[in-house]
């Protein structure tokens, strides 16, 4: 047998797989082939979408199920051995991998990171490959698990689904390293894994582990929302079985239990009496699991620091996606360094999170507006002669017109995608989230007619709208569609199916910020979701631009009045923390009367001025995309492509090469969408539905006078191409040209294209093949059409 002639698959199937199976690996619990993990990146185009490439591992071997240790590049025989190293090195990286390997059927180049002196690469035989326990061994050293007692903790394997579902390679990775980090002692845990990411399931996997290891028994975890432990104890940990689970509630107490579900707020309270955590033991619990832990858990002064020093002697696990860093909270000061970290930026490239755009609106006021002398707001207050602007609008001065336009323009954006998409829209409080219910709802009283919960308010405030928040978070239910709210929905709250967020509150908290667009992040691909919009009326997107947006957290303890730090903003006096008011209710005021008065000396004045009959216009609307490079695209859309593709190709002249090398230009376009061509998108900026994609490119580009298909199609009939067919054949390609002329040049590849209309009008697929000869022949002459629809010459 020649290997040469081999193929890559066949070169595994008869090399490297035996020599792997003849180490001792187990084919159904320790190998899997051509491991696809990462779901390949969501590529806006417009209203169109399209999926980058996947990231697929030739070989993973696994010591147990979910605990990789190992990955293989393959080669064909005509690489050489050590082929592919660099792209086996960086999927390592990504999985947390410290063995490598490739091969091309001749043995094995091992790339081992845990060597620290002597050779990192070595040439091995095929029959020299490592067994499972000897790369076992070498990675616990590599870890530090040297003491059975951490070897017992660390080998305890995942609960096995039924439905075959397996944790993502991130959770993987997250649970792992979390294991091994309580394995060798360490009692603080903190990880970071963006909204959307399955923190939960995670922490399900975590504790599932450790229970087996029969050293951690008595777990408690701590959230901040009713909704939250709900959802956690019904649907991630619901394998645990409601025998050994309990929520907390009213206070009251039942030790009977193993896995306890408690709000903080529960369990402690401004009274001794209310403190209920202190009827546990300070030994009581050996885990403590906080969701959410950038609420507060690391403030001295917070409850949730009573509860997890009361419980010190307890190993306490953090989980969030936004690490809070402030003079005054610090999660990493309490936790220490992240264990692991996914981010939203790699979540949106492993196309495991929903990328989004950005609709930015200012309009004429957002400046500045300064009443007239004297002038008073409609209950009677003198305004405050001074200038107000976006810190001030809704939360010192609340003005009727720009509420208006704010309520029009969300609405215009419902209209022109799907009035039915779910939609959050963040006020700056409880008082502004109601005149926005209102404003939102005149705008939709076609809808509202039909259906009363079609926009609701949210707020702590509000029994009847936090009744419809099951509701607004169930996939299957169409109402309620729009939810206007303050901080509730900021966190913790599983909003899947959200496609639109509008951002009309005053965000200075990069913590606050990356919370809210979260709420976005879920991807529902079988239902339609893939993306989301961002409609920003208060420049709160400006944030993107942060050094600190997705990036690793940072420790600040006090920062000087001089440090480029933005404060969130002081909360006005009788609201709480979160911006709402204790107990989540505002006063009520009689009708008429003016609202939420506070005295200062012996002259009250209203904490808000309400004013209308103030001319409000658009000053400015603009549409930005998430780019390539996990940053919004600042310039626009031309620019952006001319860039892109001038990078890649200098020249036309490079660029037509490249088009006509490639067989399939469905193919090459995946590519350029890759490299961040958004042609769809570019095609609604150029208005022109008729023109060519590769017009398209080249007049964005390379200033081309473009063509449309029409005058393409023209151009083949009138050169008298189709002559040296025989008038089948003749048809067949007519037909082609038709469906370009038509559709563009992705149509005619298509493999059915013989299976539809208008080629299914003249013959059967078998019978149009015929007319060429054999399928090669039929291939070959679709290909020369596409190079005479272009005129490039063979």
């Amino acid at each position: 047998m020649n290997k040469k002639t081999l193929s890559e698959s066949d070169v595994c199937a008869k090399y490297i797989t035996p020599a792997v199976l003849k180490s001792g690996w187990d084919e159904l619990t320790q190998i899997r082939r051509e491991v696809f993990f990462t779901d390949g990146r969501i590529i806006v185009q417009g209203k169109l979408h399209t999926r980058g490439k996947r990231k697929r591992a030739d070989y993973i071997l696994y010591f147990q199920p979910n605990k990789p240790i190992a990955i293989i590049e393959a080669k064909d025989n005509n690489h050489s051995m050590g082929d592919g190293m660099q792209q086996a090195l960086e999927y390592s990286e990504i999985l947390d991998i410290p063995f490598v390997f490739t091969s091309n059927g001749d043995g094995f180049v091992f790339h081992d990171k845990t060597v620290t002196e002597g050779k990192l690469e070595k040439e091995i035989g095929l029959h020299d490959f490592p067994t499972p326990d000897d790369l076992w061994e070498r990675y616990l050293q590599y870890k530090g698990i040297k003491k059975p007692e951490q070897r017992h903790i660390v080998e305890q394997e995942y609960y096995f689904e039924p439905d075959g579902k397996t944790p993502r390679y991130y959770q993987q990775n997250a649970v792992n390293r979390t294991v091994e980090a309580i394995a060798k002692g360490q009692n603080r845990i903190l990880l970071v894994m963006a909204t959307g990411t399955g923190k939960t399931f995670t922490a399900f996997n975590i504790i599932w582990r450790l229970r087996k290891s029969k050293q951690f028994q008595r777990i408690l975890f701590l959230a901040d929302r009713n909704a939250l432990i709900t959802q956690t104890k019904n649907n991630d940990f619901k394998p645990f079985g409601n025998d050994i689970m309990h929520i907390v509630k009213n206070r009251k107490i039942d030790k009977s239990y193993q896995i306890f579900f408690a709000l903080y707020q529960g369990l402690t309270g401004n009274e001794e009496i209310k403190n209920v955590y202190k009827h546990f033991s300070k030994d009581f619990f050996d885990l403590i699991v906080i969701d959410e832990c950038h609420r507060g858990s690391a403030s001295e002064a917070s409850a949730w620091r009573e509860i997890l020093d009361y419980f010190d002697n307890a190993t306490q696990i953090g989980l969030t996606a936004t690490p809070k860093e402030t003079k005054d909270i610090s999660n990493i000061a309490y936790f220490g360094e992240p264990v692991y970290t996914y981010s939203l930026k790699q979540g949106i490239e492993d196309g495991f999170l929903a990328p989004y755009k950005v609709v930015r609106i200012s309009t004429t006021v957002d400046e500045g507006w300064r009443p007239t002398k004297g002038l008073k707001d409609k209950y009677g207050n003198e305004i405050e002669d001074r200038i107000y602007n976006l810190k001030d609008y809704d939360r010192t001065l609340a003005i009727d017109e720009r509420t208006e336009i704010v309520a029009k323009k969300i609405t215009e954006n419902l209209k022109a995608t799907d009035r039915f998409a779910k939609t959050i829209v963040f006020c700056t409080d409880i008082d502004h989230a109601n005149r926005m219910r209102i404003a939102l709802i005149n705008e939709n009283a076609d809808l509202v007619s039909k259906h009363p919960t079609y926009v609701v308010k949210i707020t702590g405030d509000d029994e009847v709208g936090k009744r419809e928040l099951s509701d607004f978070m169930d996939v299957e239910a169409r109402l309620p569609v729009i939810a206007t709210t303050s901080k509730m929905l900021t966190t913790g709250v599983d909003t899947k199916m959200v496609k639109l967020i509008v951002l009309e509150a005053n965000i200075g908290s990069m913590t606050e910020f990356k919370q809210i667009i979260g709420r976005g992040t879920r991807i529902r691909e079988e239902d339609g979701k893939v993306y989301f919009t961002i409609m920003d009326f208060r420049k709160a997107t400006n944030l993107f631009a942060d050094p600190d947006f997705d990036g690793d957290p940072v420790q600040i303890y006090e920062p000087d009045e001089e440090d480029p730090v933005v404060p969130p903003d002081p909360s006005p006096e009788g609201e709480n923390d979160n911006g709402e008011f204790p107990d989540g209710e505002e006063p009520d005021y009689p009708e008429g009367e003016v609202p939420d008065i506070t005295i200062d000396g012996d002259n009250p004045s209203p904490r808000k001025f309400y004013v209308n009959n103030v001319k409000v216009q658009v000053a400015h609307e603009r549409v930005q995309y998430y780019g390539k490079d996990g940053k919004l695209i600042t310039e626009s859309l031309r620019d952006y492509t001319k860039t892109n593709l001038t990078e890649n190709y200098a020249s036309l002249d490079d660029f037509i090469l490249k088009w006509k090398n490639s067989p399939k230009k469905a193919e090459l376009l995946e590519e350029l969408s890759e490299q961040g061509i958004l042609y769809e998108a570019l095609k609604e900026e150029v208005g022109n539905d008729d023109m060519d994609v590769f017009d398209l490119i080249c007049h964005v580009a390379y200033d081309q006078p473009p063509l449309t298909r029409k005058e393409r199609a023209n151009n083949v009939r009138k050169r008298n191409y189709f002559a040296k067919y025989s008038e089948q054949a003749k048809a067949v390609l007519e037909k082609l040209l038709e469906k370009y002329e038509n559709e563009g040049v992705i149509s005619i590849e298509d493999n059915s294209i013989l299976k539809v209309k208008p080629l299914t009008e003249i013959g059967s697929p078998v019978e149009l093949v015929r007319a060429f000869g054999k399928k090669s022949d039929f291939e070959k002459a679709v290909y020369e059409l596409e190079q005479e629809i272009y005129n490039i010459g063979a």
